[in-house]
């Protein structure tokens, strides 16, 4: 069964990359668009023009149209109408168009009477010819939102393509680690039925790691799992590593919760990790680690304590592990927790505070 889905979400990858590989980018897009008018504007004047006036005249208006198009939706609107300028904005809206239309208006008079005309036939700017111009900017500045609309759609399609296929691409990586686990898994239980008879307390570490191994093939990939779940996983966690220390080490770990609550997997090991990677002394006998995971009101509560030792405090640590997990809880909370960090010198305390329900 795992080796199908694997093989069906493979093909399936494959062909989303190869299309993904050739779809129009939005920048593509919108110079295909801008092409088009080109194009539509050059044909409709070809046959009273000719090549070289049509050219010089469709160039003139498309620029005129990129100017008020973009001028709104790339500065205008975001630098002023977005942050609350809303007085800014509309001054802006009016230069913008006023002196664009005048401007295309000018621009197109001289070059007809340079190219077109002769010189008994050459025009000036009116004032309706110049209010024209300007009306035919507020039509352009109208589309403006069209197409900004236009463009956002594309966008968010775009980016719901890619997302998809980041999707897919996780779950066949998944699949690649998940291909024949019972092998593994039944291997273990083998093992730990053969070292029972020898060696009951390395029997149960080998339990320990399956079950290790069996939370991240089966749970890690869920959006949620059960605080029993999560609890489960921290302990076997806690005992493997504590066979690496050569001395006893106190650890107190308080335990109140709802065994059927959710959390998001993996939430509360980094503070765990860090106990073990920066807050133990192997060669010490004055190991003490304090953890308490208690819900309370509707959220919970972890807090994590532990010595600060002279070896462990020289480690290199960048505090990555923190970081990554502040934008964790950014992404899945929003504001809605409490994650505070506390070092006296002594002792090194981290505490978190999330909903839960």
């Amino acid at each position: 069964m795992v080796e199908r889905r694997f093989a069906e979400l493979k093909t399936f990858v494959l062909l989303r990359m190869n299309f993904f590989k050739g779809k129009t980018t939005i920048v593509r897009l919108q110079w295909m668009i801008w092409i088009a008018v080109f194009l539509i504007i050059f044909f409709s004047l070809l046959p009273e023009d000719g090549p070289g006036h049509a050219i010089v005249f469709s160039t003139t208006s498309v620029a005129f149209y990129i100017l008020v198009i973009y001028g709104n939706i790339k500065f205008l609107y975001p630098r002023f109408w977005e942050t609350g300028k809303r007085v800014q904005y509309v001054i802006g809206v009016i230069i913008l168009l006023v002196g664009g239309g005048l401007g295309r208006g000018y621009l197109l008079i001289w070059l007809a009477n340079q190219l077109v005309v002769t010189a008994s036939q050459r025009e000036t700017m009116t004032f309706s010819m110049a209010l024209n111009f300007v009306i035919a900017g507020v039509l352009n500045y109208m589309l403006s939102f069209v197409f900004r609309i236009a463009l956002a759609y594309f966008s968010l399609k775009q980016q719901a393509e890619e997302i998809l296929l980041q999707k897919s691409q996780a779950e066949l990586n998944l699949l690649k680690s998940q291909v024949q686990p019972h092998f593994l898994f039944n291997t273990l239980n083998n093992i730990y039925y053969e070292a029972y008879r020898e060696a009951p307390r390395t029997a149960a570490l080998i339990e320990r790691l399956s079950d290790i191994m069996r939370y991240f093939v089966d749970e890690s990939p869920k959006d949620e799992v059960s605080m029993q779940t999560e609890v489960s996983f921290i302990e076997n966690y806690i005992a493997l590593e504590k066979i690496r220390i050569r001395h006893k080490t106190d650890i107190t770990f308080v335990k109140e919760y709802n065994a059927e609550a959710r959390i998001p997997p993996m939430l509360l090991m980094t503070f765990v990790e860090n106990i073990f990677k920066h807050g133990i002394d192997k060669s010490s006998k004055e190991n003490k680690i304090e953890i308490s995971l208690i819900q309370q009101e509707g959220f919970l509560l972890f807090q994590t304590c532990n010595r600060i030792h002279p070896v462990a405090s020289k480690e290199e640590s960048h505090g990555f592990g923190i970081e990554n997990l502040r934008k964790r809880l950014t992404m899945l909370y929003g504001t809605k927790f409490e994650l505070n960090i506390e070092c006296d010198g002594q002792t090194f305390t981290a505490f978190l505070k999330v909903p839960i329900s």
